[in-house]
């Protein structure tokens, strides 16, 4: 849910709402224990830093793909 929020809140121009959920969503990576992941989750996972430097709706896109496949995955 951090990332749609991210999402949101590039795409809606509250770039400081979008930093702090962004921050959150950084911490929530780091609770996560990597060696039970697919391999395609760590590869979206370590996209996340270079998620903060990117064109402001270019990031919006990227935390909305990025939050549905991790929703996806947690369903399964």
């Amino acid at each position: 849910m951090d990332l749609k929020r991210v999402a949101i809140g590039y795409f809606r121009g509250s770039n400081i709402m979008a930093e702090k959920f962004y921050i959150e969503a950084l911490k929530r990576r780091s609770e996560l224990d990597n060696r039970n992941l697919e391999p395609y989750l760590t590869i979206f996972l370590n996209k996340l830093d270079h998620l903060n430097k990117e064109e402001k709706k270019k990031a919006a896109e990227d935390a909305l793909l990025y939050s549905t496949i991790f929703q996806n995955a947690a369903v399964f």
